[in-house]
């Protein structure tokens, strides 16, 4: 919308009435190619006529500095421009779906835009001015109109009034032929037919992903010599043996055993250890690689960009076909490292990408940004659908936590895109086992009233864990993003990996796979039940008045476990917070869920004491009369549940993918108990989740629905320029082609505002920067007699005194509805309309008279201020 500026870009200096400002260019460079955008800052900011120093900044990925975002600052324009030419790799194909032509670059053939009648409120096409192409044709159209730059935040107004448009064109055209007629119906089954398309691709990516982890996870123990591309599992199927039970599958090898060597012993353990390092780093330091060459954006969880896109900003790139690629393979290669992070956020952005990708098949949704993020809400929920095998959750969880527009038609198609998704992935079974769930539990015993105690103490926990480590990792994030440590992310990544494999290695706990613990930890013990050491107890049966009750009591494998278990959460939450945010693509359900599931482990180990040394207390007096009816691995799910609430603040969707997650719908009320203990208690040790966190580190302009504006400004405190300064506007009828053109140069406004004249400054309309560079570069080429003496004109009517060239009439690209406030409108509805109707910018305006402008970037800095934060932080164009 406005400007990106980095800290400190924007200083200032006033010299009696004029004003020198020192402006960035911002090019991005995004999976290895790079474009150079060039926008203003404010769109009605005061500019005298003097040159202006060009403090140029670059935004890069720059293969020597490692990082994914970079500022290094340049000598002048030109030679950031000639930098970014040379990191150019493949011209003849476009790296990103999503890439944006420059104007220059665009020619006829290659977008052919699909021709749309204009609406009232951004001119009439039928009165009689020349149109773009030199022809009078309703369906002309200037080639990029409507499109926006890098970094920039969409109009949704405009856009859905353009989608508006073009429906009411076809249905009205539907009537002249049997041909309009089957395409209006294409059109209209077109949205269902890509979120189709786009389940089918997120299952069998998702498929492919799970496939690939899980055996180059095992492949760090051993290989399976009959056929090495089988896992443990796979290969170990006949003789179903656990993880604890290795010795059981003779068709399993271990890398002792492949070197000739037994099994156990102390030098079988060190070439283990040493395979298990290697290993590990060589798939961290691909991924890091791959990343860090390929695709920059493929790092993180990628939740917080995606939440930001959805609320309607432009990140080029974010969601591109090689973005896809390396956050695909590099998931399967950084959870199969070892590394404290899940593969279940990331889906959503792999999901998101697949969404982006499908949308450009249908010029519905590719060439309009707002119904394009219908498709990805959709393409979001059939992320976590596929992540964790439950569709209802993956739907509550778009419209919960990421989505900012998400109507009723979207929900539907998020809840079709989910069930595909995850009919696809059952189909491909890669969780190997009967259930289309992550850990499938069979509890058969009810929960006692009781136990609601121990259920609000773990959300309390919950509420208390995610609150540290939010706070923690953005203490660590922070610091690696202004000191040396971001300048080395590929070395950060593989001393991460190093102090991960051999702390993590000793431990048979901190070695397994984190989906087998979770496992382990949420499974109930059964009679016989030997490999588990949690299932370690001795079972009797004591006599009672009226038979025999069996109980059971802990033997010396559950004490020993617990004390692995309290190492274990130790380590784990310190690893991820060291973790999440280095540059491979990582995620932060599963280490959460584990830090949860483990907590709830031990606490249920204590209350089944408890119940079985007290068991004629009166709260337990005749719940307990046939068994034990105390079930630690529930106050796993429960504990699981909290910690992931505390961490991410979900709670609705929290508890639907729980229970879908472990097929245990008897167990809601816990859940949900847990879910709102601990999103209370998260809240009140600190306000923002983990993603909203992010979205404030990173400095994304995102306005948070969720947030109320407590502040008593109003819209003359806020709006640019402030009063007395001079408003950079166009008039509608007295300047020419040159006069714009000067404006246009001079200025890097992203809008103009369109005045009856300079004297009478009443409001006409309001035109986009990249509309009006566009329509008076395609007049020039293909309208003849128009030069720099033109009149621009943006009413119906010729002057009658015209006796200069023929006028340019723009009319046509001219918002004549813009949204205006009266400057004593109160902030908080100001607010509200930006949140509400997704305004990009609202005019400002006194007794009809046009006073300034408020962008999104005024907004956002503002409630900034009101917080008492710093408001340079925002990442803005």
């Amino acid at each position: 919308m406005d400007k990106f500026p980095l800290k400190g870009s924007r200083e200032a200096a006033a010299e009696g009435n004029s004003y020198i400002t020192a402006y960035q260019t911002v090019m991005k460079k995004s999976n290895g190619h790079s474009i150079g955008a060039g926008e203003g800052d404010h769109p009605l900011a005061p500019h005298s006529n003097i040159s202006y120093a060009a403090a140029t900044t670059s935004l890069t990925a720059a293969t020597d500095d490692e990082d994914m975002i970079d500022i290094t600052p340049r000598s002048s324009p030109g030679e950031l421009i000639g930098g970014a030419g040379s990191y150019h790799r493949e011209t003849a194909t476009e790296s990103d779906t999503e890439r944006d032509y420059a104007p220059n670059q665009r020619t006829m053939h290659h977008h052919q835009h699909q021709h749309v009648p204009t609406h009232s409120a951004f001119g009439d096409p039928m009165d009689g001015a020349l149109s773009f192409y030199g022809s009078s044709d309703v369906q002309d159209d200037i080639p990029g109109i409507g499109q926006y730059e890098d970094f920039h935040t969409i109009d949704w107004q405009r856009d859905i009034a353009r989608d508006r448009m073009r429906h009411r064109y076809i249905v009205k055209k539907r009537q002249d032929s049997v041909w309009d007629l089957i395409k209006g119906s294409i059109d209209a089954g077109s949205g269902w037919l890509c979120v189709l398309l786009v389940g089918i691709a997120a299952g069998c990516v998702a498929g492919m992903v799970d496939i690939g982890a899980s055996w180059m996870s095992d492949l760090k123990h051993g290989i399976c010599p009959p056929a090495f591309w089988f896992n443990r599992e796979q290969c170990c199927y006949p003789a179903k043996q656990s993880v604890f039970e290795e010795g059981n599958c003779s068709t399993w090898k271990t890398w002792p055993e492949i070197f000739g060597l037994s099994r156990t012993g102390t030098g079988p353990y060190i070439i283990s250890y040493i395979w298990y390092i290697l290993w590990a780093l060589l798939f961290a330091s691909l991924s890091a690689s791959l990343v860090r060459m390929f695709a920059p954006y493929a790092c993180g969880s990628g939740i917080p960009e995606i939440k930001t896109i959805l609320s309607g900003f432009i990140i080029r790139g974010y969601l591109g076909k090689w973005t896809l690629l390396i956050k695909s393979v590099g998931l399967m290669l950084s959870v199969s490292a070892g590394l404290t992070l899940g593969k279940e956020g990331p889906m959503v952005h792999i999901a998101s990408c697949i969404g982006n990708i499908f949308s450009h098949l249908f010029p519905k949704y590719g060439r309009n940004e707002a119904k394009k993020r219908e498709i990805l809400s959709a393409a979001s929920a059939a992320g976590v659908s596929v992540a964790f095998g439950a569709p209802i959750g993956g739907v509550l969880f778009s419209l919960e936590e990421v989505s900012y527009y998400f109507p009723l038609k979207t929900l539907w198609r998020s809840f079709f895109c989910a069930l595909i998704a995850a009919f696809v992935l059952r189909s491909l079974t890669p969780f190997g086992n009967e259930h289309s769930v992550l850990f499938f539990v069979e509890y058969n015993k009810p929960w006692i009233f009781f136990e609601l105690i121990p259920f609000v103490f773990l959300g309390i926990m919950g509420g208390v864990i995610g609150s540290f480590f939010i706070k923690a990792n953005l203490w660590w994030c922070r610091y690696r993003k202004f000191s040396k440590l971001g300048q080395y992310p590929v070395s950060e990544v593989l001393f991460v990996t190093l102090v991960t494999a051999i702390i993590c290695y000793p431990n048979p706990f901190t070695r397994m796979n984190m989906n087998e613990l979770i496992f382990l930890l949420v499974s109930k013990c059964s009679p016989g039940d030997t490999n588990n050491p949690l299932c370690d107890y001795k079972r009797m049966n004591i006599s009672t008045g009226t038979g025999f009750t069996e109980v059971t009591e802990p033997g010396p494998g559950v004490y020993r476990s617990i004390w692995l278990l309290v190492l274990t959460f130790i380590l784990k939450l310190a690893l991820t917070i060291f973790t999440f945010g280095i540059k491979v693509p990582s995620g932060l359900f599963i280490p959460s869920l584990l830090l949860g599931a483990i907590m709830g482990r031990i606490v249920g180990i204590g209350v089944e004491q408890f119940a079985y040394s007290y068991p004629n207390i009166w709260f337990f007096t005749g719940e307990c009369a046939d068994s034990n009816l105390i079930t630690p691995g529930l106050y796993a799910v429960v504990g699981a549940a909290a910690v992931l609430g505390g961490v991410t603040r979900m709670t609705v969707s929290l508890v639907v993918i729980m229970f879908e997650l472990t097929g245990g719908v008897r167990y809601i009320v816990p859940l949900m108990a847990a879910a709102m203990a601990s999103k209370w208690v998260g809240d009140a040790l600190g306000r923002q989740g983990i993603y909203d966190a992010h979205i404030a580190l990173n400095g994304y302009p995102f306005l948070d629905s969720k947030e109320e504006f407590a502040h008593t400004t109003l819209a003359a405190d806020v709006m640019q320029p402030k009063r007395n300064e001079t408003l950079n506007v166009i008039t509608q009828d007295s300047m020419t082609v040159e006069d714009v053109e000067n404006l246009l140069k001079e200025t890097e406004h992203n809008g103009y505002p369109v005045v009856v004249s300079r004297e009478n400054q009443y409001l006409v309309g309001f035109v986009l920067r990249r509309d009006l560079n566009l329509a008076i570069g395609n007049a020039k080429r293909l309208i003849e007699g128009i030069n720099s003496n033109s009149i621009v004109l943006f009413t119906s009517t010729t002057p009658t005194q015209n006796l200069g060239p023929q006028p340019l009439k723009l009319k046509k690209i001219l918002d004549m509805a813009p949204i205006t406030v009266t400057d004593q409108t109160p902030m908080e509805t100001v607010v509200d309309m930006f949140r509400k109707l997704g305004l990009r910018q609202t005019l400002v305006t006194h007794n009809g008279r046009l006073l300034g402008v408020i962008t999104k970037k005024d907004v956002l800095r503002h409630v900034k201020q009101m917080d008492n934060e710093d408001p340079n932080t925002v990442l803005f164009n």
